[in-house]
């Protein structure tokens, strides 16, 4: 896929935007635990027919000082069906800005999760607010990037900063 070197490469801008806008050190941007899968290496539960991205919670035995424990870990799931599916629809959609957003959104939920500012396994009704919230950090975080193209992915988004969302 010759999209890899964009993926490795969006991710990184996503990383350092988003590591600067929570003022994290480098130590504490690596206790966020989290791994990118594509689509050929997801189990057919974490597909999605709707998001382009899907953020699924496990655990892994880590080391803290002298004795073990369990530490969350995150796994990012991108949905590559869909991302290139809206980039065949929308011609002015390109690659690197729009998987920049799509990292950046879901960075955003790892630290909320990670910082116990939001929990992971939240009630249905409240995914709305929360989806706004990470919506409007991600707008933040993103809104001075000077990248051809990020305005009008910024721009396709600010419906979901400001409106309800219909999430199943």
């Amino acid at each position: 896929m010759g999209e890899l070197s964009t993926v490795s490469e969006a991710l990184d801008v996503a990383e350092d935007k988003t590591g600067n806008f929570f003022k994290f050190s480098f130590g504490q941007w690596k206790r966020h635990r989290y791994d990118i899968r594509t689509l050929e290496s997801l189990t057919p539960d974490a597909i999605s027919a709707y998001a382009l991205a899907v953020l699924r919670k496990g655990s892994m035995m880590g080391t803290l000082d002298w004795k073990n424990k369990e530490e969350d870990f995150y796994f990012i799931c991108l949905q590559d069906h869909l991302i290139l599916g809206a980039l065949n629809r929308d011609e002015e959609l390109e690659l690197l800005p729009f998987l920049i957003y799509i990292f950046t959104h879901e960075l955003v939920h790892v630290v909320r999760f990670c910082n116990f500012l939001q929990r992971y396994d939240i009630p249905k009704v409240n995914k709305e607010r929360e989806e706004r919230v990470v919506h409007a950090t991600t707008f933040e975080i993103l809104k001075n990037l000077s990248l051809p193209k990020m305005d009008y992915v910024l721009s396709s988004y600010r419906e979901h900063r400001v409106c309800d969302m219909n999430l199943s």
